[in-house]
């Protein structure tokens, strides 16, 4: 699942999940949990540039593939699930292990 600011490039809008979240309190971790509306998928793996796209562009790359090593310097993995179905209006959410 792909994950873009609103300042996405034409060609990358036609097939990610645009958003307008701007506030960016903390940097992704393992052990975090992905929040889409009710479904919950903890983090297993952070690529070395994933944080950094996320704070610059609102990009995030979502594997939702059990990996513990990210295949992609981008990626952000969680536990094997099926991908959530997408609507509209849904909520994303980026919970740290702490809370």
């Amino acid at each position: 699942m792909v994950f873009f600011g609103q300042n996405a490039p034409p060609e990358l809008a036609e097939f990610a999940v645009l958003h307008d979240g701007t506030e960016l309190v903390g940097q992704v971790a393992p052990g975090d949990q992905i929040r889409l509306n009710q479904h919950h998928y903890r983090v297993l793996a952070v690529g070395e540039i994933a944080n950094q796209n996320l704070g610059a562009l609102g990009h995030l790359v979502i594997k939702f593939n059990g990996l513990t090593v990210p295949e992609m310097p981008g990626d952000v993995c969680t536990e094997a699930a099926p991908v959530p179905p997408l609507e509209v209006g849904m909520r994303f959410q980026i919970q740290t292990a702490e809370n």
